[in-house]
């Protein structure tokens, strides 16, 4: 029963749950977690780390790795020793969490699983209930705060860290951009939560700030129920929320908040254009202009990553799916956020082999950043 148990959950499209009662039973849950957390970081840096001696084009293989518009800057002089450090803070974070989940009242097993998680933005739980089978509002406090931290630019972590200092983060724009926006949809979500009369005030903002916080990030744990089953336009709005992401450099998907706010800055532009013909706008972000060539990737990322939406949208539909299965599961995948709405709120496994296979092609996609993958299907690529 056990073999045929384990079979099932390696399934690539299993929604097998297991229960903590047995000892191997734990083993698959931890193997789960443990993929997340490797692939928080990348697979890639932890190589480069670890086997130095390759000289194999390590930079190369960082920059295809590490999220965000603004890959050539490093931390250290070395791509090894970048990487070591990035682990490092990783690894320092990641246990941190633990403690602070075990603290909470999680017992070991499940504080260091979802410590994993967390840091790695998975969002995978030992529980069908996910954070909400706790019930305990300091466990949601801490998965909140550290959500947070994984969403933040690693290199502006280890830059903190080396300079002993927090003024990096109340300087960097785009954490001021990353906190404002949620902080702006967290307040609309804890109000509209209230005045609907789903929670009490207090049940409102720690139920609303979490998913909040859970969808911007891409983590994807839930509640004490499902943010699909919230009034209004509450599931559309965290739907859209996860579109941003979190910040360049950090484990969350999406599109990252610095390319959002770019677009944002470059629409500004072209409306002061209009009206004023003649005159020259330029593009800052903190203060400093940004290269026209910046500004052009971010548009050309942007529009390939519209294009690949509606494409897969629509292969979606073909499928037979409903328009809002369709669009929530191709945005939760393509952002690599997880839950979804309509069909698949609660689980992926009544969706049709085809669009399983469709949705398993959007997570890569939305994982490598879209032009990492396409790159592939180039015949210049292929050429050179």
């Amino acid at each position: 029963m056990l073999a045929e148990e384990a079979k099932a959950c390696f399934s690539p499209w299993s929604t097998c749950w297991l229960h903590s009662s047995l000892e191997f039973e734990k083993s698959l849950l931890f193997y789960r977690q443990q993929l997340q957390w490797l692939g928080g970081m990348g697979i890639i840096v932890l190589a480069v780390a670890i086997l130095p001696m390759l000289g194999i084009g390590g930079m190369q293989l960082y920059r295809t790795e590490t999220p965000g518009p603004v890959k050539d800057s490093k931390l250290t002089p070395r791509i090894t020793e970048t990487a070591k450090a990035l682990w490092f803070l990783y690894l320092f974070l990641t246990a941190a969490c633990a403690l602070a989940y075990w603290l909470a009242g999680m017992n070991l097993f499940d504080a260091i699983c979802h410590s994993f998680t967390t840091i790695a933005i998975g969002g995978f739980s030992t529980y069908d209930g996910s954070m909400g089978h706790f019930n305990s509002p300091m466990i949601i406090s801490v998965s909140i705060f550290f959500m947070l931290i994984a969403g933040i630019n690693f290199a502006l972590h280890f830059t903190a860290w080396r300079h002993k200092s927090l003024t990096h983060y109340i300087q960097d724009p785009e954490v001021k951009w990353f906190l404002a926006i949620l902080g702006v949809v967290g307040a609309i979500t804890v109000i509209t939560l209230y005045l609907s009369d789903t929670y009490s005030l207090s049940k409102s903002f720690r139920y609303g700030l979490f998913e909040v916080v859970s969808v911007a990030t891409t983590t994807g744990y839930t509640s004490s129920s499902s943010f699909s089953a919230w009034p209004m336009f509450l599931p559309l709005l965290l739907f859209f929320t996860s579109f941003m992401g979190g910040c360049a450099g950090s484990t969350a998907g999406g599109m990252k908040v610095i390319r959002v706010v770019l677009i944002a800055k470059q629409g500004m532009r072209e409306l002061r254009r209009l009206v004023h013909p003649n005159a020259v706008f330029t593009i800052k972000i903190g203060g400093k202009p940004v290269s026209p060539r910046v500004g052009e990737a971010v548009w050309g990322f942007f529009a390939t990553y519209i294009l690949m939406f509606v494409l897969l949208f629509l292969a979606l539909l073909a499928t037979g799916l409903d328009f809002t299965t369709a669009f929530s599961t191709i945005a939760s995948c393509l952002n690599n956020l997880g839950p979804a709405l309509g069909e698949a709120a609660f689980s992926y496994q009544n969706l049709p082999d085809a669009a399983k296979w469709i949705l398993a092609f959007a997570m890569l996609l939305g994982r490598l950043e879209i032009f990492t993958l396409l790159v592939l299907f180039t015949p210049t690529f292929w050429r050179y």
